[in-house]
């Protein structure tokens, strides 16, 4: 398991998670937890800096996108 990011923000139905510096992304359809093992969801796309990217998460059913913000959340 790495950790994807901290979710930053929603938007269109997606969190947004802003990578860590220095770590690869996640692949794309890679699955998401949060920090309790809870599954959030898939990467569904990569995208800004090469260094310190953005990762948007498609979430699952039933998952409250506003309680992930600001929490970290990681690649299975």
């Amino acid at each position: 398991m790495r950790r994807v990011g901290t979710v930053v923000r929603t938007a269109g139905g997606l969190a947004i998670a802003r990578g860590s510096v220095g770590e690869d992304p996640p692949d794309i359809g890679a699955g998401v937890v949060d920090e309790s093992l809870s599954r959030v969801g898939r990467v569904v796309d990569v995208f800004g800096p090469v260094d310190h990217p953005y990762v948007a998460v498609t979430p699952a059913s039933g998952v409250s996108l506003p309680a992930l913000v600001g929490g970290p959340l990681y690649a299975r």
